[in-house]
């Protein structure tokens, strides 16, 4: 599996749309979450994603600095369009070399549902809040130093 990772003004419509089109697939579609997908914060960041057979955005994430001044990378619209394939795994441990090799942070950070917590503990994040609803969904902050 090859992953692509851009910054925001290097992707292609092409690849915006179908970016925002698994985000909204899963996110609003799937778990039924209304939200304001698109907060600005893509513009900043560096997109992680691959493609399916069908030409599909199959996977995607994106890292932004949340404090560069000390070194916090965020990992955020974590989001798999097929499930159980592994895909998830892999893309999120690309998300983490993006942001140690690629924004030398020193520690990556993200809000996690709260049914994805072993997911990201797998990665090495650990769990630094107490459960919060973010959008109507329960999640945590969890963080790992890099």
């Amino acid at each position: 599996m090859e992953f692509v990772v851009k910054p925001f003004s290097e992707l292609s419509p092409t690849e915006l749309y179908e970016i925002l089109k698994t985000r909204s697939e899963i996110f609003v579609v799937e778990q039924k979450c209304v939200c304001q997908d698109m907060d600005d914060k893509d513009k900043d960041a560096l997109h992680v994603f691959c493609w399916n057979d069908a030409g599909r955005v199959a996977g995607c994430l994106r890292v932004f600095f949340k404090d560069e001044a000390n070194g916090i990378a965020q990992i955020g619209r974590v989001v798999t369009l097929e499930h159980g394939k592994g895909i998830g795994g892999k893309l999120l441990h690309k998300g983490v070399e993006v942001a140690r090799e690629r924004l030398k942070a020193k520690k990556a950070y993200l809000h996690s549902q709260q049914y994805a917590i072993g997911y990201y503990a797998k990665e090495g994040f650990r769990v630094v809040s107490d459960l919060f609803l973010e959008d109507g969904i329960p999640h945590v902050e969890m963080e790992m130093d890099l």
